[in-house]
């Protein structure tokens, strides 16, 4: 770090007073030439001592951006795609960063998974408010652009796909006081607040988050009025059933992120009286 102008003067002044030979230099005068001079060194090695910091925050800079990249810069980098804009050739940066404008920033969410021989790339982006997967062609365009940026011999695999759909087989136990018998609140401020429940905890889900079933009925107990949620059965499937795949543990969505299917649903949940 480089020094103050004072702290090098002062340096240059004790080396002076060090050396009998300079003993005639004397004068405590601010105008003194030689205070002067020391003055002039003092400020022309600070410049230099300055520019030595700025060099090294530099360099520093670029070994940073140039050390092999994590997963993260993977996901990082895909969120950055713009699609319908060019790359400039032999770079991995737009030139111009646009506003949040969904139609040129599609990527809303990406997560990698290292696998033997390759990473996957999961991305979705907002539609409505909503996830989604990205259409075909932004697909395409995003493809193209991860293999033009990333490292050289790293294999890729990019997903979007529609969302994993969770299934649920229930008993609800609930207050006659606060609940009806097809489980909507008595107030009328609800008229589903299971459904609502279960659907904003696959909502709040990170992108490519792991649904954790305790939590999963910790948080439907939660719910007012509800006071014993008894799933018997839980399962999600990502191609199209069959098959199912159990969740009464944990889940990993295939697609990063998950739906419920309200149908099933609602033809499979029993609310009993308390």
């Amino acid at each position: 770090m480089a020094r103050s102008i004072a702290q090098i003067q002062q340096s240059i002044v004790d080396a002076k007073n060090a050396d009998t030979t300079l003993s005639g230099l004397s004068s405590t005068s601010n105008v003194a030439l030689w205070l002067l001079w020391t003055w002039v060194v003092a400020s022309v090695q600070y410049l230099l001592e300055a520019n030595f910091d700025n060099h090294r925050a530099e360099v520093q800079g670029i070994i940073g951006n140039q050390k092999p990249h994590t997963l993260q810069w993977y996901a990082t980098m895909a969120r950055a795609f713009q699609y319908g804009v060019a790359l400039p050739a032999d770079t991995d940066v737009y030139t111009v960063v646009p506003p949040a404008d969904p139609s040129v920033l599609v990527v809303s969410y990406a997560a990698v998974v290292e696998y033997g021989n390759y990473l996957r790339i999961k991305v979705a982006r907002l539609l409505s408010g909503s996830l989604a997967p990205l259409t075909s062609g932004q697909l395409t365009s995003l493809t193209a652009y991860m293999h033009r940026v990333k490292d050289a011999g790293v294999r890729l695999q990019i997903t979007s796909t529609s969302p994993d759909v969770f299934q649920l087989v229930m008993t609800i136990y609930y207050d006659p006081l606060i609940l009806n018998g097809d489980g909507s609140r008595i107030d009328g401020t609800s008229a589903s607040p299971v459904k609502d429940a279960v659907k904003a905890f696959l909502a709040t889900l990170p992108f490519n988050g792991i649904f954790i079933y305790n939590n999963f009925v910790a948080a439907l107990q939660a719910v007012d009025g509800v006071e014993i949620a008894d799933v018997s059965a839980a399962s999600a499937y990502f191609t199209g059933p069959p098959p199912y795949e159990d969740c009464m543990v944990q889940y990993q969505p295939d697609s990063g992120y998950m739906v419920l299917d309200e149908v099933f649903f609602s033809a499979n949940i029993t609310y009993i009286a308390r």
